[in-house]
């Protein structure tokens, strides 16, 4: 089997490297990347996994946020171009938990008839800088995760590859083709890291939300929570939502009485293995 995964990003300097090298040791044998117009390093990342024959990058300079698009792109060159078996479409803030073992290990158990995987999503509460560095710090996860609008997070799809796969907005569902049976798998899970500081945060919304606004393939519905997101910045509101986020020890502790949090720990704990054990 082999297990490719696609991301598409833009300024994920501060994660990315720690996504890739995740990834490659839970089960991805290969990784097909857009990079859209990053400006903080990213790039570099990418080219250095790219010289390495470990990714392949392209480069999209529209600014538009065609992720539907670009990501359907990368999903059909997984299958292909680089013989993939099963597709896995990602974020750089996503990271994909299986239940025991790595991903391909979880794969291996899928019945033939089902042709995608649902995967619930939990986001990590961001912590100040100072606390250390992200994986560090951000050890606090939500119980049950809401966007910005209070709506549940939906849950993200992995898929059999397909040379005629079209991937959704959001990488939420498969729009083609028709009929493919999707599943969920007890213990699958996506660690979300979505606010990592308010200077990554902030340029993320000014820069997706402008690039949604300029998107004209899109209706106005799509895309809401980036939507209100980019309105918020632009009315001066962004900084007390990132700080309704940023709770105080004693709010934590609260919130983990109430089961409402929890102390979350396994991907610095990897990540901390990972690191000791490279040369």
């Amino acid at each position: 089997m082999k297990l490719v995964m696609t991301l598409l990003v833009r300024d994920e300097a501060d994660i990315i490297r720690e996504n890739i090298l995740y990834h490659l040791n839970r089960g991805v044998d290969f990784i097909v990347a857009t990079d859209n117009l990053s400006v903080d390093g990213t790039l570099d990342v990418l080219m250095d996994f790219q010289s390495r024959g470990l990714l392949y990058v392209i480069r999209e300079t529209d600014d538009n946020y065609a992720q539907a698009r670009w990501v359907t792109r990368m999903a059909r060159l997984a299958c292909t171009e680089f013989a993939a078996d099963w597709v896995i479409n990602s974020d750089a803030d996503e990271f994909w938990w299986p239940p025991a073992g790595n991903l391909k290990d979880m794969l291996a158990s899928v019945p033939p008839e089902i042709g995608s995987i649902a995967a619930w999503r939990g986001d990590f509460l961001p912590r100040p800088e100072s606390e250390g560095s992200v994986f560090e710090r951000m050890i606090y996860r939500e119980t049950r995760s809401t966007n910005s609008l209070g709506q549940p997070l939906p849950p993200k799809v992995m898929h059999r590859a397909m040379a005629d796969v079209e991937v959704g907005q959001g990488n939420h569902f498969l729009v083609a083709p028709r009929g493919v049976n999707t599943a969920g798998v007890q213990g699958l899970g996506i660690l979300h890291f979505p606010m990592r500081s308010y200077g990554q945060f902030s340029n993320k919304i000014e820069k997706g939300g402008a690039a949604y606004a300029r998107n004209t393939e899109l209706p106005a519905s799509m895309g809401a929570t980036w939507r209100k997101l980019y309105a918020d910045q632009q009315d001066g509101r962004l900084t007390a939502y990132y700080e309704s986020k940023l709770l105080a020890h004693e709010d934590i502790e609260r919130g983990i009485g109430e089961g409402r949090f929890v102390i979350d720990t396994r991907l610095r704990d990897f990540l901390r293995q990972q690191a000791a054990a490279s040369p």
